[in-house]
């Protein structure tokens, strides 16, 4: 099943998420955008009133020249001017106002949309993290989330505060004939197409070129990241990765100044057909004028409200322009949030149990990856008593990781079913489910926080300080946490300034610890001693069989040392259980585990373990 797909939009599209962007900056700051609102139509008016005024003012004029200086003729004047003084002051108090009342609704929207964005990235089905679409579509998501619904907001405001203004000086050239108005409208016909043709083909242009830019961050990663670092100088990698990004910002580079090429002389041909229709018009106004029908006053407002209009215009057009770009890469945002899950609670879901009490069966069980046709498990099946400890063995791909996906439903299975005391686990709610189960991964994560924070990440809701000492203590983490300088308050990891960083060991005691802190019915460790060496493995495995001795477990390793003191071993290949047994009982098969136990020189090591099982 594909989960994600590319396409390319066209402008029918938009339309949808522009209102659904309005409704979205609704939500985030209500107050704030009714007072923008207000502000903004203010702002869209005064600018008729300057128009205005200035004809007062130099119709004022040419009586005070023609009359003389008398105190008559001059009051005019005076108030003409105090009047454009006092738009003007107004106009910048509240554009003052407008910058500040934007700032908290930009910072209240940015706040919203990246919950959003992360609340999607939590929800949505772990296959979709094997989609490199989905990772494109995430990038776009993340990167324009900052910045788009903002801009979305600003380009809109300057579009209605532009519009109401443009509305109002066509009233005011109306008066001299509806032919100025269309002049007006005419001349901004080439700057439309311009505007949204450009803005279309820049679109289309970010869409087709996301995983060049994605490739480019991740090479700009690899040279400046600290877990690069070493490798990078010991191989000489610098060179190798540097030209690679260059490459490529290089090739994006070189189209981007190609269609800003083609794009300015589209825009200057656009101006020079509005100038020539000023010229037009602004020449036919001076005839009028030359012929008496209209005053100096009237060219005055006439040519301001003309200019003022284009200029307006030109503000609209690139608005709306903006605004389109704006609605075509929030159509990738609303995209990504409209991602569906197909892991789901199911719609009548049944009581999880608090512990397992038959046991856990895996019944014909076929799964492959969703952008994969190679089968990972083909018919397996598998039962495991409740209480009982097993390992799963075999090489790598066997299938033994893809185990702890299923038994967690990060993925569901494709055919057969996995029950918990005879119960299909998709009916339980997820979160039920995922209580029942603690799970050390392959590769944990390690947190740039405190100790205590660290392993308190296993269980938030119950972890108290005695639950993680004695977590720490189960997992062998106890003595490296009394050698860090400020014990269980110490932040760990170089990502912050006074941070100390641990071995990878020393990090998995640390991530073992989280998993043991969550009290769960079944516990499924995967390689959880690939860092440990042979004697902190073996101390570890008696701290581990004696705090779980009432647990379901299930350890998935390659290590057949550590897989020896099992209840019962399976091994797999090519996702099907091909032996099982103990550990004595495989040796005596004489088959793959025992070719295996034998060729690998473990044989020596027997001993030491059955005496580690005499003193468990």
């Amino acid at each position: 099943m594909e989960l994600v797909k590319e396409r390319i939009l066209n402008i029918f599209d938009l339309w949808p998420s522009i209102i659904r962007a309005f409704r979205l900056v609704w939500h985030a700051a209500p107050r704030w955008t009714t007072l923008w609102l207000v502000l903004l139509i203010i702002q869209g008016l005064l600018p008729v009133a300057t128009v205005y005024l200035t004809k007062y003012l130099v119709d004022s004029l040419v009586a005070l020249i023609d009359g003389g200086l008398t105190p008559e003729l001059l009051q005019p004047t005076l108030i003409a001017i105090a009047g454009m003084i006092l738009v003007m002051l107004i106009s910048e108090v509240l554009r003052s106002f407008t910058n500040m009342v934007y700032t908290a609704q930009s910072e209240l929207i940015n706040d919203y949309v990246r919950k959003l964005v992360q609340d999607k990235a939590v929800e949505v089905d772990a296959a979709y993290y094997d989609s490199p679409i989905y990772y494109d579509r995430l990038h776009r998501a993340s990167y324009e989330s900052h910045y788009r619904p903002t801009s979305l907001v600003r380009n809109f405001g300057s579009l209605l505060q532009n519009t109401i203004t443009l509305v109002a000086m066509a009233g005011v050239l109306l008066q001299y004939g509806f032919i100025l108005p269309l002049a007006l409208f005419a001349s901004s016909i080439p700057a439309l197409y311009v505007v949204l043709h450009h803005r279309k083909i820049s679109y289309d242009w970010r869409i087709l070129n996301t995983a060049s830019i994605r490739q480019a961050w991740y090479y700009d990663w690899l040279l400046t990241s600290r877990s690069t670092a070493p490798e990078l100088r010991l191989f000489n990698l610098g060179d190798q990765f540097r030209e690679a990004y260059w490459l490529i910002r290089t090739n994006l580079r070189q189209e981007r100044l190609e269609l800003a090429r083609k794009e300015g002389f589209s825009e200057l041909f656009a101006g020079v057909f509005s100038l020539i229709v000023l010229g037009i018009t602004l020449l036919w106004m001076i005839w009028q004028a030359i012929q008496g029908f209209v005053t100096l006053g009237d060219l005055a407002l006439f040519y301001q409200a003309f200019n003022i209009g284009q200029g307006l215009v030109r503000s609209l057009l690139n608005n709306m322009g903006e605004i389109y770009a704006d609605g075509l890469f929030l159509t990738d945002l609303f995209e990504y949030l409209d991602l569906e899950s197909f892991v789901t609670d199911p719609e009548n879901p049944k009581p999880a149990p608090t512990e397992i009490r038959e046991g856990i069966s895996l019944k014909n069980v076929n799964f492959h990856y969703p952008d994969s046709e190679k089968a990972l498990l083909d018919g397996f099946n598998l039962n495991v008593n409740a209480g009982q400890f097993v390992a799963i063995v075999g090489k790598n791909g066997a299938g033994k990781s893809t185990l702890v996906k299923l038994l967690t439903r990060l993925y569901d299975v494709n055919d057969g079913t996995i029950s918990f005391d005879g119960i299909d686990i998709r009916q339980f709610r997820l979160a039920d489910l995922r209580k029942l189960i603690t799970v050390l991964f392959q590769e944990p994560v390690n947190y740039n926080d405190s100790v205590a924070k660290n392993i308190a990440l296993g269980d938030l809701e119950n972890a108290d300080r005695e639950g993680v000492v004695l977590a720490a203590h189960e997992a062998g983490a106890d003595s490296i946490i009394e050698g860090l300088p400020n014990k269980y308050e110490t932040l760990l990891g170089k990502r912050f300034e006074g941070g100390t960083d641990l071995s990878v060991g020393e990090w998995q005691r640390l991530a073992l610890a989280r998993a043991f802190l969550r009290k769960a019915p079944i516990v499924i460790l995967d390689e959880p001693t690939s860092a440990m060496d042979p004697w902190a493995e073996a101390e570890w495995m008696y701290r581990f069989r004696y705090s779980t001795k009432n647990n379901t477990i299930f350890l998935i390793t390659h290590r057949l040392s550590t897989a020896m003191f099992a209840d019962k071993i399976f091994l797999m290949e090519d996702g099907k259980i091909i032996e099982s047994g103990n550990h004595d009982e495989l040796l005596a098969l004489n088959g793959r585990y025992a070719n295996s136990w034998f060729a690998s020189g473990k044989s020596d090591r027997q001993s030491e373990g059955s005496n580690l099982s005499k003193v468990g």
